[in-house]
């Protein structure tokens, strides 16, 4: 009885030092889960970043103007990253290492979607750097506050009474008020021009170029930089003219265009 008694007791300690660990076992495992757990929410997390961040892409192309090269990964978007949506609230003890095998594959998926990324945006900053230089050489505001008395397009001659084509805006003021280059650019003229008074007309490159006429003083000289908002004139009441204003004309390869489609201000 007493060495039946011994091995019951011995058995007991067993199964007592057994459940125990078994049970740390367990919390072992629960806490292994959990991290898993968090580690699907994060990568879904992770794929909802990387989808907005391709939204931004897109959105920035599409105010520059600038498309994809045949050469671009085309990732972003629908099918760039996995859409299957990785569920940390599922139980683990039932899609344990279903899981598991779900989250290396999509990481593997979200990494070489960020590495082809890599040369779109590569690209895009190149495309950007060049459209900079572009857009600072467009004409973009109005030269002068003032009001416009005169718009682009035919219109009755002031002075003989007949139809005219007048290739630029009208915009009256006080005589001496400030004048300003609507984009940046090199000074090609300035100077007097029969029936335009004091004129300056500045080269902006890319085919555009900007003439500023009836001016009361020049403030610039031939082959001077000038950068955009910079103070380049007064406005005056110089050569043909019915009152103190500004002749504003905006061409493109030497053609006149409409200046109200290049204010934006």
């Amino acid at each position: 009885m007493g060495y039946d008694y011994y091995l019951l007791k011995r058995a007991d300690w067993d199964n007592t030092a057994l459940h125990e660990t078994i049970a740390g076992q367990k919390t072992e495992l629960e806490d292994q889960r959990r991290q898993i757990q968090v580690f699907a929410g994060e990568i879904q997390g992770l794929k909802e970043q990387i989808s907005k961040l391709g939204q931004l892409e897109n959105q920035v192309r599409l105010i520059a103007d600038i498309d994809k090269s045949g050469q671009s990964s085309g990732l972003w978007g629908i099918g760039g990253v996995p859409e299957t949506d990785l569920d940390q609230e599922i139980p683990l003890d039932v899609r344990h290492n279903a899981l598991i095998r779900e989250m290396h594959h999509q990481v593997k998926q979200i990494r070489s979607v960020a590495d082809k990324e890599k040369l779109d945006f590569k690209e895009l900053i190149n495309k950007l750097e060049k459209k900079k230089n572009l857009l600072a050489s467009s004409p973009s505001i109005k030269p002068v506050s003032g009001m416009i008395t005169s718009s682009f397009g035919y219109r009755k001659c002031p002075f003989t009474g007949g139809k005219t084509f007048h290739s630029g805006l009208d915009i009256s003021n006080r005589t001496g008020t400030k004048i300003v280059s609507t984009a940046a650019g090199k000074v090609v003229f300035a100077g007097r021009k029969n029936g335009y008074g004091n004129v300056v007309i500045i080269d902006h490159g890319y085919g555009k170029a900007t003439k500023y006429a009836h001016l009361r003083d020049i403030l610039v000289h031939k082959h001077q930089q000038v950068n955009r908002g910079e103070k380049i004139a007064t406005l005056g009441n110089t050569g043909r003219t019915t009152g103190p204003h500004l002749h504003y004309e905006v061409l493109v390869n030497g053609t006149p265009a409409n200046p109200s489609k290049y204010i934006i201000n």
